[in-house]
């Protein structure tokens, strides 16, 4: 781990040498990418021009939503977001030249081409956040407070989790990074939107087979004080960093299993 995490921050450090160095260049992406990120949020300021609620939720409360996910997912994006360069690298026999490097290989490819410019999401999303904080009507106490760095810090691990473990699946599928996406980007959009508008076959998935639910509705919910479609009980809320760790235990099988099945290209 260790190693591996050294190694990390070693490549990744390369790459932020590298964009330093064109300074106004990195300016200009961060803030396209901060822009582009913000057209999310914009399209739900658009929706409430017209609507007083959505789902039965206030402004406040889908941007507390939105906030809690788009930080999440940003985190993961900017550490992991690598990860969906696999598949080009398994399809190339690229991926032979990392092997035999003396540094783990889930470290080269989830640092490879670090981008600094995601902080713009990163920074969209927390000032979503903040001005959800300050916005929405929630009765504070101690242990909610606690709730929104523990969603944003697990809700982080599940999608680097999920990362990983699309990226794990290409080794056998070799094209399959928009499939990926459609759990990690998608995913992160459809938490920015409140459960009672989605059908209830598709929160019952996002619960129990890939628990993205975890990332911030059963949590923000909680500190929201309302209750989940499939009226599950409020205990649930406090298990995201439990199901993080089983994420990432889950994320570690996928990818050895995966490393393990890897004959190169056969050229």
């Amino acid at each position: 781990m260790a190693e591996g995490l050294r190694a990390y921050w070693l490549i990744a450090g390369m790459w932020i040498r590298s964009t330093m160095a064109y300074r106004a260049s990195f300016v200009m992406t961060a803030l396209g990418n901060f822009a582009a990120t913000g057209l999310d949020f914009a399209a739900i300021l658009l929706m409430f021009s017209h609507v007083n609620r959505l789902g039965g939720y206030s402004l406040g409360e889908i941007a507390f939503l939105y906030g809690t996910a788009s930080s999440a997912f940003g985190f993961s994006d900017l550490v992991m977001g690598s990860m969906d360069r696999l598949g080009r690298r398994v399809r190339d026999g690229t991926l032979d030249t990392l092997l035999v490097r003396p540094v783990p290989v889930i470290a080269q490819i989830a640092a490879d081409r670090f981008a600094l410019r995601r902080l713009g999401r990163i920074t969209q999303g927390l000032l979503v956040l903040g001005y959800a904080l300050a916005v929405v009507d929630v009765h504070w106490t101690p242990l909610k407070v606690l709730m929104v760095p523990v969603m944003v810090i697990s809700g982080a691990v599940v999608f680097s989790a999920v990362f990983v473990t699309g990226a794990a699946f290409q080794f056998w599928a070799q094209d399959a990074s928009e499939v990926q996406n459609s759990f990690t980007y998608g995913g992160a959009t459809l938490l920015q939107y409140p459960p009672t508008v989605f059908a209830k076959d598709l929160l019952r998935g996002v619960t129990f087979v890939i628990p993205l639910a975890f990332v911030n509705w059963l949590p923000a919910l909680y500190v929201l004080g309302r209750p989940y479609p499939l009226d599950l009980p409020e205990w649930l809320a406090f298990l995201p960093p439990l199901v993080a760790g089983v994420c990432c235990a889950a994320a570690e099988v996928a990818w050895r299993a995966g490393l393990r099945s890897y004959r190169s290209t056969g050229s």
